[in-house]
C-alpha cells in the first residue's frame, strides 16, 4: 500500500476553497479507503497510465507527494517517468465537446445554469492542462491552468474566471456563496470568447501536428 498527496496541496496554492487529493495505490478492494475520500487505484492500473502517457499519469509523476509506504519504497518514483503525452489533440477535442454541452444546455434552459457553467469550469481547466503538456510549455494542472498559457491564455478577465470557479466550487463541494443573476449573466456572456479560443488552440494544435508531418 502507498499513499501520496497531490494537487492543490503539494503546489502551495491552499486555500479556503480547497480541498487535498489523496491518492491511494492498493492491491485489490481496501475498505480502509472511501473513493469520496480517497483517489483509489491497483498498481496494475497505475502502470496502465505510466505507459498510456495519461494526464493523471504525469500529474502524479510531476506533482505527487508519498504520504506513507508500506514497504518503505517510492512506487511512483521507482516506476520512472511516464510514457510521452501523445493524446492532446484528442484529449482537448473531448474537453470542448463537454463546453459545447454545457453551453448547450445554458443556452436552452435557465434550470441548470450554475451546474453548466461548473462543466464550463472543469472543461476549460482539463483542455488547458492537456494544451500544456500537449505543447512545449510547463505542464499546469492548476485550478488557474487556462490563465497560465502565455499569449494563448483564455481571454476573459480575473472576475469572470472566478466566477466559473466559485460555480465548479459549489457543485462539487457544496460550499461559497451562490451566483446570483447578474454573475451569472456575466459568466454566460463569456461563452463565446471561450468557444473561440478553444477553437483556436485547436488549430494551433493540428497545425503542429501537419508541420511535424
Amino acid at each position: 500500500m502507498h499513499i501520496y498527496a497531490f494537487g492543490s496541496v503539494c503546489r502551495g496554492e491552499v486555500d479556503a476553497s480547497s480541498d487535498i487529493d489523496m491518492l491511494a495505490i492498493v492491491n485489490g478492494y481496501d475498505s480502509r479507503f472511501n473513493p469520496s475520500d480517497y483517489s483509489v487505484y491497483s498498481y496494475g492500473r497505475i502502470h496502465d497510465l505510466w505507459n498510456q502517457g495519461n494526464p493523471f499519469a504525469w500529474h502524479l509523476f510531476l506533482e505527487s507527494k508519498l504520504v506513507y509506504s508500506q514497504d518503505d519504497i517510492d512506487f511512483l518514483k521507482s516506476i520512472g517517468e511516464p510514457s510521452s503525452y501523445n493524446s492532446g489533440i484528442e484529449d482537448c477535442e473531448k474537453f470542448r465537446e463537454i463546453f459545447l454541452s454545457a453551453k448547450e444546455s445554458i443556452d436552452s434552459s435557465d434550470l441548470t445554469e450554475i451546474f453548466d457553467l461548473s462543466s464550463v469550469f472543469l472543461a476549460v481547466r482539463n483542455f488547458a492542462t492537456c494544451y500544456s503538456l500537449h505543447s512545449e510549455l510547463t505542464p499546469d494542472f492548476s485550478r488557474n491552468s487556462a490563465r497560465n498559457l502565455g499569449n494563448h491564455s483564455i481571454p476573459i478577465d480575473a472576475s469572470t474566471y472566478s466566477l466559473l470557479e466559485r460555480s465548479r466550487v459549489l457543485c462539487t463541494r457544496g460550499i461559497g456563496e451562490i451566483l446570483n443573476s447578474a454573475e451569472i449573466d456575466q459568466a454566460k456572456n463569456a461563452l463565446g470568447e471561450i468557444d473561440s479560443w478553444m477553437t483556436g488552440i485547436l488549430k494551433i494544435m493540428k497545425n503542429d501536428i501537419y508541420e511535424r508531418i
